[in-house]
């Protein structure tokens, strides 16, 4: 989680029985490398105590004592000055209203009214305080002023009832902050397209041609792309993965759907990246029926699967291609020369060649070992390391290419 590494993240807690959660929120940020600051409202405390923030961060957690304290007539202007983002989850129906109203009664309110960095509201009440007119009314003022949301999710509350106004789990609320933080970073305004996972194939309504693409690769490159400010197309094969927060997420199981759904969405957009592991074959013919083994062993004709980059590289218009297009090569043999190869019968702008054939990269593994081979022949060798980070620098090239164009 790069983007949360060394940001200053002021964390508000409202009285709600989900501040439990904000201990789980803060520990992940905390752990993630973030520089984590507490402010409790006196309804908080009741919840909860100070202590506990403080022994998940190592930081001060504040309270309303240190508003009347020596330091009063300035902690809430560093505090709100300091900060890259103000989050505030749990926060009730009160505090939205004093948000939306100006109201500056207590430390957070009046941080909040001092803040100069983007805020997040993660809203938790009970069943019908969030649909309520005056909330709504109230939350639509702070959307106005620019302020983020995250959430709330349908559930069971407390109370036993069921609805909307629980508060989202700190995973998700972590996902909408690192898409917060990045709406300032460097890919800001981009549309990134990126395909991710293995396409399937049928051969009848229970089988398929599949092969080992876990999408890990491709939505490793969705959430750094987010992390970066892109407005980010994730265009995904089936898996078993969660897809990033922010990330507008489009299903496509077979060869033919990938291809329908990368002309769609790619058309003009900043950069496409082809990610996915599209099936270079399909079944001819699919059998309407599932096929029974007492009818004996089937004979399965196959065919060329539609080529995706190659419909993409001969695109004629503009309009159409996106601006910089990166292809992936998985190979078992002859990488670089495959790679090579595939780079400019594709017209590519770069292809990241990946050797399958190694146990400790690759398929089904949190690591790869890549390497960037570009138009000109240069190529640039990247060691083992995370998907994640191979996702960063490959999103770092993407936006090099991307500004060559624009000068």
């Amino acid at each position: 989680m790069s983007i949360l590494d060394g940001k200053h993240i002021l964390l508000g807690v409202t009285g709600s029985i989900a501040a439990y959660k904000a201990a789980e929120l803060a520990s992940r940020m905390t752990q993630a490398g973030a520089h984590v600051d507490l402010i409790l409202t006196r309804a908080a405390e009741r919840f909860i105590s100070p202590l506990t923030f403080q022994s998940l961060t190592g930081r001060k957690a504040y309270t309303d004592s240190e508003l009347w304290g020596g330091e009063s007539h300035i902690l809430h202007v560093g505090l709100g000055h300091a900060a890259d983002l103000l989050l505030i989850a749990p926060c009730t129906a009160n505090t939205i209203t004093k948000l939306a109203q100006g109201q500056a009664n207590d430390l957070l309110s009046i941080t909040a009214l001092a803040a100069q960095c983007p805020i997040l509201i993660a809203p938790a009440m009970d069943v019908g305080m969030y649909e309520h007119p005056a909330t709504q009314e109230n939350v639509r003022i702070l959307k106005e002023r620019s302020v983020h949301f995250a959430g709330p999710a349908a559930g069971r509350m407390a109370s036993g009832l069921s609805g909307y106004g629980r508060m989202l789990e700190p995973d998700e609320i972590t996902g909408h902050t690192r898409g917060v933080l990045g709406l300032r970073a460097k890919l800001a305004g981009k549309k990134i397209v990126i395909t991710a996972g293995g396409t399937q194939e049928p051969i009848d309504p229970v089988r398929f041609i599949s092969n080992r693409s876990s999408g890990k690769q491709g939505y490793a490159l969705a959430q750094a792309g987010i992390d970066m400010g892109a407005d980010v197309t994730l265009i995904s094969a089936p898996t078993a993965l969660t897809p990033p927060i922010g990330a507008n997420l489009i299903l496509a199981q077979t060869a033919e759907e990938m291809l329908d759904a990368v002309l769609t969405e790619s058309a003009g957009a900043d950069a496409l990246i082809m990610a996915a592991a599209i099936a270079d074959f399909r079944p001819a013919e699919t059998a309407l029926k599932k096929l029974k083994k007492r009818d004996g062993i089937p004979q399965i004709t196959l065919e060329a699967a539609p080529d995706v980059l190659k419909t993409v590289a001969n695109l004629n218009s503009r309009a159409k291609r996106p601006r910089v297009v990166v292809g992936f090569a998985a190979e078992s043999r002859d990488l670089l020369a495959n790679a090579s190869e595939k780079l400019s019968s594709k017209k590519l702008d770069m292809i990241v060649a990946n050797d399958i054939s190694t146990t400790d990269a690759g398929f089904d593994v949190e690591n790869n070992r890549v390497t960037l081979l570009y138009p000109d022949g240069k190529q640039e060798k990247l060691s083992l390391r995370t998907k994640f980070d191979v996702a960063e620098i490959i999103l770092e090239r993407i936006d090099t290419l991307i500004k060559t164009l624009e000068k």
